[in-house]
């Protein structure tokens, strides 16, 4: 009887066993029909954008929203003069994409075979003068900013903002005496934010990025020196296929849109 009993326990054990790894495959398979893939499409991962001080503002809003855009990626920039980007660029700095406030900075590294690909334009920019709120110094065209007494800032030669003022210089027949020529744009605004300048050549799309804390002259010559902004993906680059996915969305339909709201004009 005793014999019975276990046996009887022994083949319930057994089929409950069975029943419940039954259970357990039945679960798998159902989790196994139901996962989804990753709703981000195309590359992920990481690289980093080396860009034209002039386009912090626009790219670092075209960063956010590819990576929204897209989950997975993360975008990282350095912004500086061009020219000396393209310095770093040259003695290896770990850049994915260069975009440049000029065409000559760029033909530096395609010359060097230090871009992979082509390198498209994407936008045009042209100067502006900027003064204090108000403008208190009655700046009204180009000539005025040699007027006795008057603080003004510009951008070294070497930088796309500093040819551009050379080239307005040329075309309008006017010779500028800056008290100080910057690396980059966004330190000739900053000047004159400050006050430690009282006028300085900037791009229009400066000004209006300013919020209020400049207002913008413009002049005619100004015409006479517009810079296209071209991109392209570094040779080397470690993620080229993220890079190039990047400077495509700089050039599509919601790339234009971000980037005319700023003030640039179409390449």
């Amino acid at each position: 009887m005793r014999r019975t009993t276990t046996t009887a326990a022994v083949m319930a054990a057994v089929a409950l066993t069975a029943g419940l790894a039954g259970c357990s495959t039945g679960s798998a398979d159902s989790a196994d029909s139901t996962a989804t893939p990753s709703a981000s499409a195309g590359p992920t991962g990481s690289i980093t954008v080396f860009a034209a001080a002039s386009l912090q503002k626009t790219f670092t809003q075209l960063g956010a929203d590819y990576e929204h855009a897209h989950p997975g990626t993360t975008i990282r920039f350095s912004f500086a003069g061009s020219s000396d980007l393209v310095t770093q660029i040259q003695n290896g700095a770990p850049a994915d994409v260069f975009a440049s406030a000029d065409e000559p900075n760029m033909t530096k590294l395609t010359s060097a075979h230090l871009i992979s690909g082509g390198s498209p334009a994407f936008a045009t920019n042209v100067l502006e003068i900027a003064v204090a709120p108000g403008n208190p110094k009655q700046v009204h065209d180009l000539r005025d900013l040699t007027a006795p007494g008057l603080q003004v800032v510009t951008c070294a030669a070497p930088v796309p903002c500093g040819a551009a003022t050379a080239a307005v210089e040329r075309a309008s027949g006017v010779t500028l005496h800056p008290v100080s020529e910057e690396q980059s744009v966004t330190d000739v605004l900053g000047k004159v934010e400050s006050g430690q300048a009282d006028a300085g050549l900037v791009y229009v799309t400066d000004v209006a990025g300013a919020g209020g804390k400049v207002d913008g002259v413009a002049f005619d010559a100004s015409k006479r020196a517009v810079n296209t902004y071209p991109i392209g993906v570094v040779e080397g680059s470690s993620n080229a296929a993220l890079a190039r996915a990047f400077s495509a969305y700089v050039r599509s339909t919601d790339g234009e849109r971000v980037l005319r709201a700023a003030g640039f004009g179409a390449p």
